[in-house]
Parts: structure tokens; sequence; C-alpha cells
């Protein structure tokens, strides 16, 4: 039974994108083809959630699941990346019975820009309705009671959780408890940002897998932004109405139209600062965090608790 036997587990927006891209093309090493969704026109990938029964993903059955892997022919690792199955308190555990030799993948980046990275992606995706970082922080306790959530969105609640995805500490302290550090690499993005081919090579390694192949690094999923919210709604949750269309237009038109739309209406561009004394309070805010966390993976991070943000991913 082919079935994927490595995991970048996350976390969100520290750079798993861009190591899954460049792991997809190691001859060595299958991972699923997913550049035909959505989530790959709008920058991101199609994550299969499979484990994390926790959190409210929708996910596929265990048949459909292994059946994204049936194509894998002599390839030495099939892998898959799923940035929540950090997050979630029971996916290390559900990994380790489906895989006990599991390879695990961390990816970790200073948590104050982790958030604000991640909040823009949501409102790049049009789940996020608060225009305003802070504001969002501010109502994550009532949504946590199931208030003042999203109008509408298609990510679970949990993802709006900014604070708590950020609190890495435990998350990763739980995959080191069931899989042992032999079985987990961590990666720090500030390292991966500076020297993408030593990392990629270390991970190739850790995955026992030829470590002299180099594909090209190009940047992946950038910061983006819209360039107009109501034709985005459109593209994304189009109105009843529109069903008509599709008894008018070809199913082939349809779609290079709605790729066109999608391309023109996205806008890469460097985020905006964040604002410096809400920055301050978040950074004074995790680093009793980020000094727990230091200790816990031997390596001090402590710098993050006073750092410039990243304003180009």
């Amino acid at each position: 039974m082919k079935k994927p036997d490595f995991f970048i587990a996350g976390a969100p927006k520290c750079g798993t994108t861009a190591l899954y891209s460049y792991l997809e093309k190691h001859p060595e090493i299958y991972i699923p083809d997913t550049s035909s969704t959505i989530e790959a026109t709008y920058g991101g990938k199609k994550e299969l959630h499979f484990f994390g029964r926790d959190l409210a993903f929708s996910r596929p059955s265990l048949e459909e699941y292994l059946a994204y892997y049936a194509s894998a022919t002599q390839e030495k690792r099939l892998g898959e990346s799923s940035v929540f199955y950090l997050y979630s308190k029971t996916a290390a555990q559900e990994i380790k019975e489906f895989c006990p030799t599991a390879r695990i993948i961390i990816m970790l980046r200073n948590p104050v820009d982790m958030i604000y990275s991640w909040y823009s992606q949501l409102l790049f995706w049009g789940d996020e309705d608060v225009f305003d970082l802070e504001v969002a922080l501010a109502v994550e306790a009532d949504r946590q009671r199931g208030q003042k959530l999203p109008s509408r969105h298609d990510h679970p609640i949990e993802c709006f959780f900014y604070r708590e995805i950020a609190q890495f500490y435990d998350q990763v302290k739980r995959y080191l408890d069931i899989f042992g550090s032999e079985q987990v690499q961590i990666i720090i993005f500030d390292d991966f940002k500076k020297d993408t081919a030593t990392v990629y090579r270390e991970t190739l390694k850790f995955l026992d897998c030829d470590a002299t192949f180099m594909p090209e690094f190009e940047v992946v999923n950038s910061n983006k932004t819209i360039r107009n919210r109501s034709l985005q709604t459109l593209l994304k949750r189009p109105p009843k109405s529109a069903q008509v269309v599709k008894h008018l237009i070809p199913v082939s038109l349809r779609q290079s139209i709605r790729q066109y739309l999608q391309g023109f209406n996205i806008k890469t561009e460097s985020r905006k600062s964040m604002n410096p004394e809400l920055k301050q309070q978040l950074q004074k805010e995790f680093a009793g965090e980020v000094k727990r966390l230091s200790g816990l993976i031997g390596r001090d991070l402590t710098f993050w608790s006073h750092e410039l943000i990243f304003e180009n991913d």
C-alpha cells in the first residue's frame, strides 16, 4: 500500500509552501499534484487535512486520501504538507498510528511576523472581514466563544485564533514527545530565507534522499493583495443566478475566463509595516514563549523579540 511517510506539519506562513514546491521537484520524492486547484491559483496549495480530527476542516476518507498516492512509482519518499497538523492537538498521535516511522518537518518563524503574515493571507483569501490587525486580535477571545465570527469564511474558525496558532512551544513539544528528535526536523524561517540551498540539502539528508539534487529556488507564495474585493467575492462565491451560465458557456471557456479574472485581480506587493506600537506589544507578549521554545529546541531565538518584520512574504 502506497502511503505518505513524511509530513510538513506547519506552521502557516513559515516557508512551508516554498519547501513543498522545492521537494516536489526532487526525483526521489512524490508529492501529489495540486497545481490545478483554486488554492494554487490564489498562490497557495491544496492541503489534504486527513489528520487533526479535533479541527473542523473537511477531510477525505482513508480511501480518498490514499488515492492521492496511487500514481507514485519508484520514489523513495511520499509526502504531504498540511500546516495545521502542528496546531492540532491530535494530529501528531494520529500520524504516529498511521506511520510510526514518519519523518516530520516543522517550520517556525518569529510569531509576530507569522501572525501578521497569516492575517494578511486570510484577508487576501476573503475569509477575514476585519481590516485592522489590532481589531482582529482584540476580537479573538470573542471568536473563541463563537461570537464576532467572519461573516463568510471557508477556513475553520480555529484559523482565526492568531495568538493560539503562534504558541509554538506546546505544539513542537507534542511532536518531539511522540516521535522523538530523530524523526523531527525543525527549520527556522530565518535560515531558510537566508540560505535556502543549505536548508534544502539538510532536509534531503533528513529524508535520506539524494542531497546533490538542487532545483531552482524561485520565490513562492509572496505577499499578494486583491485589486477588487467585489470581484474576488464573485469569483469565490458566485451567486445562484450564475448557474444559468453553466448551460450557455462551455466548461473550458468558463475555466479560462475564471483563471484570467483571478490572475488579473491578484497583485503582488510588499506588505505595509505593522503599527510599531502593536508590534512592540506583541513582541513583549511572546517574549516568554520564544524563550521557552529556544530552550526546547536548543536554539537561541530571543532575537525574535526585537527584530524587524519581514514585509515581502
